[in-house]
């Protein structure tokens, strides 16, 4: 099965026949087989050439490009095996239906919440008491049912998420705290860290959406704007919980990252290359994981849910299928 592959060293990514080489200036060239990559991530300065993207492209290997510092930069998309006029129109025709439109909002912010109150019960039964912010959150669940308008669920996800957030110092081990949620830059460590695994989401959520015809950078929930992609937002929103926030609590309570693992710069605190490499190791485990599935009836992993998530949402669009945005379950 084609896993997601990391590159951090700085160098040279090639094409050598069917096989891509990275000359990396700091030891002997790696080699990758194409076949075996769902994804490329470059978090190091690496150059690449047209016969690179060539064969990435004739794969359908998306690469997510991670910047100065590992802030995530951007996207290459390949071309897609799925293509469908008649399914970006009709996305279009939805998000341009009020009605329709604000039906799929709901159902991803009610997803939302849901994961969020699913991770604090999981804690509140484990010495923590967070029984006020889960009735909070319940009341915000069943006002977003009520809203009439995208922006103003927009103002009940933020309520939602500021609960959530105040309970993350409870949770987090000494000496990490959040304090309150703060990015572009993260002011510290457990900041640093979330805002590393919510760009991971991120781009997990861009290549699931990249398999289907659905466009990425026609939202629901997030308004359409330049150089973002949108419904990648959406549908990260919801699995935010489930994969960014439940990794971060296992690497500080499990103790497997320090303050080491950080470095404090003018501009913010960020991970340092070590710190990366863990937290992508337990990402990408996590992803791997598997639960049973109540409607597919088998085990499908993190990664697939995220895709049925996807693939639901596409049916919806051109059937008016229920929707089923992913709820945790387990």
């Amino acid at each position: 099965m084609p896993n997601n592959h990391h590159i951090f060293a700085d160098g040279d990514l090639r094409r050598s026949e069917d096989t891509l080489r990275i000359d990396r200036l700091d030891g002997e060239p790696k080699y990758l087989a194409i076949e075996n990559l769902d994804s490329l991530y470059l978090h190091g300065q690496v150059t690449f050439n047209t016969r690179a993207l060539g064969l990435l492209n004739e794969h359908g290997v998306p690469v997510h490009i991670f910047g100065w510092n590992d802030y995530y930069r951007g996207s290459y998309l390949p071309k897609r095996s799925h293509v469908s006029g008649t399914t970006v129109v009709e996305q279009v025709r939805t998000y341009d239906d009020k009605n329709r439109r604000l039906g799929i909002a709901t159902d991803m912010i009610a997803a939302s919440i849901h994961n969020m109150r699913a991770n604090l019960r999981y804690y509140n039964t484990r010495g923590h008491e967070f029984t006020a912010v889960l009735d909070e959150l319940s009341a915000l669940k069943d006002r977003a049912q009520t809203e009439s308008s995208v922006e103003s669920l927009r103002g009940v996800e933020a309520l939602a998420r500021k609960a959530y957030y105040r309970c993350f110092d409870v949770i987090l081990r000494d000496p990490f705290e959040l304090t309150r949620r703060e990015y572009n830059p993260p002011s510290n460590e457990a900041n640093a860290l979330l805002s590393f695994l919510n760009a991971m989401t991120y781009t997990t959520c861009v290549s699931a959406i990249r398999k289907t015809a659905l466009d990425p950078t026609v939202g629901f929930m997030h308004e359409p704007g330049e150089r973002r992609f949108t419904l990648s937002l959406d549908v990260a929103d919801i699995f935010k919980p489930i994969l960014a926030d439940r990794v971060m609590f296992r690497l500080v309570n499990r103790q497997q990252l320090s303050f080491d693992d950080f470095e404090s710069e003018l501009d913010g605190c960020l991970l340092t290359e070590a710190g990366r490499a863990t937290v992508l190791d337990e990402y990408e485990q996590t992803l791997d994981e598997t639960v049973e599935h109540p409607r597919l009836s088998r085990h499908v992993s993190y990664k697939t849910l995220v895709q049925t998530d996807v693939y639901s949402l596409k049916k919806h669009v051109l059937t008016g299928e229920d929707y089923h945005p992913t709820e945790r379950w387990w």
